[in-house]
């Protein structure tokens, strides 16, 4: 939601330097790829609900706090800190769904899950460019305190806890406490998860080490790992130059060029309403092919047309620009890059789930720590590339990338995937 504002916070702040610029926005994201690491581990003990709620009163307070920095450093610093509570749905949404929902059915409510983190940062930007040209840049963040107390105030009334070990181990405490020793002998209750293996120590030692082992370990999450990387990274380093096309290129004030984003969400949103319909019926498909068994193979054909679109997209996007066409010209293309991004995303998170389904909030961690990461990255260079480069070979740079390690994965892994899960000690077998 910052970066159309964040020329006017570099003025205010006497920043000069694009890659300083840009990180005041991206350091957002370089805590989403830490906080996953904690943040899971704690949901299995203290419960998903519970940590969700509180990791949102961080997130509220440090957020509040930027709209009052007074420097540059201080605004860095509460983005990494705000970014750490923001993280919190990424680190446990996935095992919320999978506390909820069987593997038939999962396709569709991952797909709608999936689509509102991609979809904030197409109406925030939106939003913020408006408030960035009607008032100050702290109202962005003012602005969206105002909302995420209102999102608390529904999590506090709804939010129900769902996984499953921390809601039997509550039960079994009720039943200790409701024992009387005098009226009936006091017998030893305890839950079938109830093991040495639920003590804290273990649960963080586990879950903090087993990311890094799944990514170093198993080559499923090498290779859709660093392909959602660059998916990831992609997507901000659009959302960190779209005010640069329109305000410079084609001479649209602000609040004008912000709505460009919204170009961003017709792809985003077209797409995954398509995809939520087809992902279970595919894979009920082919489950039924195969005589009644599932494999998480059968996630992957939705991601076909992703492949092709993300690089087409950034093509279009690119030479549009560069050409200086009309406004729409640039717009189709980032649309199709909106397209081609959650249809990837959303056959990647899925198979990743189905892959791993008992260790499914690790693998998520190991992937989220490389997207973020890239998120992170990839905008500090991107005024670097297309100063030297140009919006057309900068993005076709982009292009042949997505094309070099996204358009051969859903093949590899249709033909591989299941012999590649045979030899690993975590995967699906």
């Amino acid at each position: 939601m910052m970066a159309p504002a964040s020329d006017q916070i570099a003025a205010q702040f006497g920043i000069t330097n694009s890659a300083v610029i840009a990180l005041l926005t991206s350091v957002f994201v370089l805590a989403y790829a830490c906080g996953p690491l904690f943040l899971g581990p704690l949901s299995e003990i203290f419960g998903r609900s519970r940590v969700l709620q509180l990791a949102n009163l961080w997130y509220l307070a440090w957020n509040l706090g930027c709209g009052f920095a007074q420097n540059e450093g201080q605004l860095i610093a509460f983005r990494f800190l705000a970014g750490l509570g923001g993280s919190a749905p990424l680190a446990i949404g996935g095992g919320v769904i999978g506390d909820c929902w069987r593997t038939e059915e999962r396709g569709q409510a991952i797909a709608l899950y999936s689509l509102a983190p991609l979809l904030g940062p197409v109406i925030g930007p939106a939003c913020g460019a408006w408030i960035a040209e009607r008032s100050t840049w702290r109202w962005v963040f003012w602005a969206t305190s105002i909302v995420d107390a209102f999102i608390q105030f529904l999590g506090v009334l709804f939010l129900r806890e769902t996984f499953a070990p921390f809601l039997l181990e509550q039960k079994a405490k009720r039943i200790r406490m409701s024992m009387d020793p005098e009226k009936a002998r006091t017998r030893h209750v305890r839950t079938a998860f109830d093991t040495s293996d639920r003590h804290w120590r273990s649960i963080f030692s586990k879950a903090l080490i087993r990311p890094f082992k799944l990514f170093f370990r198993e080559p499923i999450i090498q290779l859709l790992g660093i392909y959602m990387a660059f998916i990831y990274g992609t997507l901000y380093l659009f959302l960190t130059t779209i005010p640069a096309i329109f305000e410079t290129t084609y001479g649209e004030d602000v609040g004008i060029a912000g709505l460009n984003y919204f170009a961003l969400g017709v792809g985003l949103t077209g797409a995954s309403q398509v995809n939520a319909r087809m992902l279970d019926k595919i894979y009920k498909y082919f489950q039924k092919k195969n005589g009644g068994v599932g494999k998480p193979e059968y996630r992957l054909p939705s991601m076909v047309p992703g492949t092709f679109l993300l690089p087409a997209g950034l093509f279009i996007t690119g030479w549009t620009a560069q050409a200086k066409t009309h406004w729409i010209g640039p717009d189709i293309g980032i649309a199709l890059v909106g397209a081609g991004t959650i249809l990837n995303f959303q056959c990647i998170q899925t198979y990743v789930i189905d892959a791993f389904t008992l260790h499914a909030a690790s693998a998520l961690a190991a992937v989220t720590f490389l997207r973020s990461c890239a998120g992170f990255g990839f905008p500090l260079f991107a005024p670097a590339m297309y100063n030297a480069l140009g919006y057309g070979k900068g993005d076709t740079i982009l292009a042949a990338v997505a094309i070099v390690i996204g358009c051969p994965a859903p093949w590899l892994f249709w033909h591989y995937g299941e012999r590649i899960r045979a030899a690993s000690a975590y995967a699906r077998k």
